[in-house]
């Protein structure tokens, strides 16, 4: 089985490129993060372990033991944490767009306050500005469309509970201890995770391997669908 844990501010509609690929050979389960898309909204702030122990418990009431897990952004922080943390749980790992290190907390804490006042609608144009670049966003409006859609309609205080979560995020030191076979993606253009951040990853994690796409920036699952869809096929069938 394969899980695929989103971007913050998504729903599980932003995989819908990597479903009907890899359900072809893999059971794929899409799933929003708590305070997201279907999931409940609990009252904030929400932590890390906390967003990670969700997919722990999604995959017990699955009854499934161990499974791939593929995480972008928000999504590629938990799958880093499961990796570390509950280890046995997790077969292969891909982690796209993603970053070690969440940097300092302050814009973080600046996010959600903004989130809680005026609603994530308020962050739709910088979010759409680091996603995509100017030239894909120009060519498809009707993906930017469906994008500030999933932005606008994220819950306040489930946007706002994640950014709590995310604001402490630091496994750079502890990545060594990662046995998963690890994919890293990212992408050359993304503002979001810039490539630095992926090649930490994929240099502390051993076995690790990177591969960077061009003309991609952080929802490269999206941008760039036929080229991640390839390397999750090729990862997940090693």
């Amino acid at each position: 089985m394969l899980l695929l844990g989103g971007s913050l501010g998504s729903t599980v509609a932003m995989w819908d490129p990597q479903v009907r690929a890899l359900s072809e050979t893999l059971r794929v389960v899409c799933f929003d993060h708590r305070g997201h898309g279907g999931s409940p909204v609990p009252a904030g702030p929400y932590s890390m372990e906390g967003l990670a122990g969700d997919v722990i418990a999604l995959m017990d009431r699955l009854g499934v033991e161990r499974a791939h897990y593929a995480g972008l952004s928000l999504g590629g922080m938990v799958g880093q944490w499961l990796a570390l943390h509950h280890p046995e749980r997790i077969d292969r790992l891909a982690l796209l767009g993603a970053t070690p290190f969440s940097g300092p907390p302050e814009p973080w804490r600046e996010r959600a306050a903004t989130v809680r006042d005026q609603g994530p609608g308020a962050l739709a144009d910088t979010l759409l500005g680091r996603w995509f670049t100017p030239e894909f966003a120009e060519r498809h409006p009707q993906d930017m469309e469906l994008f500030r859609d999933q932005i606008t309609h994220t819950p306040a205080e489930g946007y706002a509970g994640c950014c709590a979560a995310i604001e402490g995020f630091d496994v750079r030191e502890d990545l060594a201890r990662v046995r998963a076979p690890t994919l890293v993606v990212a992408g050359a253009d993304d503002p979001a995770a810039p490539v630095a951040g992926a090649r930490t990853i994929a240099e502390r994690i051993p076995g690790a391997r990177l591969e960077v796409l061009e003309d991609a920036a952080h929802l490269l699952s999206w941008q760039q669908a036929d080229k991640v869809n390839a390397l999750l096929a090729e990862h997940l069938a090693a």
